[in-house]
């Protein structure tokens, strides 16, 4: 058995089936490239939607330490008893990645509480990711910003709850910003939303990008912590005396 650190790379994966420009930039489907893009540090794991349970099976959930998620077409197909596990798995320590358009999945929203609407525009616009919180370990080795000569334009106001930390801002061509990297904490998992990745641009083949995605696992690896106990409970360190009622 593996002792590394088991990451599961969950995609839609339609639009590579749909649509031929996205099929000839991710030929055998974004999940492969953002797995290979990743090298050999990790035990990977990709899953589809159309797989029974949407690859997303107690089995495979358990195992997981990081669970990476791209969807966009398809987001109401995801079934709630899977997204009512993945839930779980997050409040009990596992780490989510949610790329791009996943912003409106199920999961997402569920977690954040929120419609976590925005403003957008597919017009090839440059992007530049500023790093706005250079010590942070996910923007380690990344430099001052990271590049794209095309994507999809994401704008402000992002409806998602005050982050626990900010990483990256974007700029646009067109004099748009957004928050494009930010993190949170739900019980004890830890999550982080990346921006980029529109499906017909080649986004994940960036190395800045692809830098980015590595540093947010090592970031969001559960850390160990018990689950607090809830509910009634004896005194842990004191005795005390029983006392009548007033």
């Amino acid at each position: 058995m593996s002792g590394k650190r088991k990451v599961t790379i969950w995609n839609e994966y339609r639009h590579e089936q749909k649509n031929e420009a996205v099929r000839s930039i991710y030929p055998n489907g974004m999940h492969a490239v953002i797995a290979e893009g990743l090298g050999d540090e990790f035990d990977l794991r990709t899953c589809t939607l159309d797989e029974p349970e949407h690859g997303l099976t107690e089995e495979v959930l358990n195992e997981t330490d990081v669970l990476i998620w791209w969807g966009h077409l398809a987001h109401k197909e995801v079934q709630d008893e899977i997204v009512e596990r993945v839930y779980q798995r997050v409040l009990a320590g596992m780490g989510l990645i949610v790329l791009h358009s996943g912003h409106f999945s199920k999961i997402f929203k569920k977690l954040m509480g929120t419609s976590c609407d925005l403003k957008w525009r597919e017009a090839g616009e440059k992007e530049r990711l500023w790093v706005v919180n250079p010590g942070h370990p996910i923007a380690q080795g990344v430099g001052e910003y990271i590049e794209l000569e095309q994507e999809e334009m994401y704008g402000e106001h992002f409806d998602i709850p005050e982050p626990d930390e900010v990483v990256f801002v974007s700029w646009f061509e067109g004099g748009e910003v957004f928050r494009s990297g930010s993190c949170f904490k739900r019980g004890l998992g830890r999550i982080f939303y990346f921006r980029p990745g529109h499906e017909t641009y080649p986004t994940y083949y960036n190395k800045g990008v692809q830098q980015v995605i590595a540093n947010s696992i090592r970031w969001a690896m559960p850390t160990g912590d018990k689950k607090p106990k809830y509910g009634h409970t004896v005194p842990p360190l004191e005795p005390i005396k029983e006392k009548g009622s007033v």
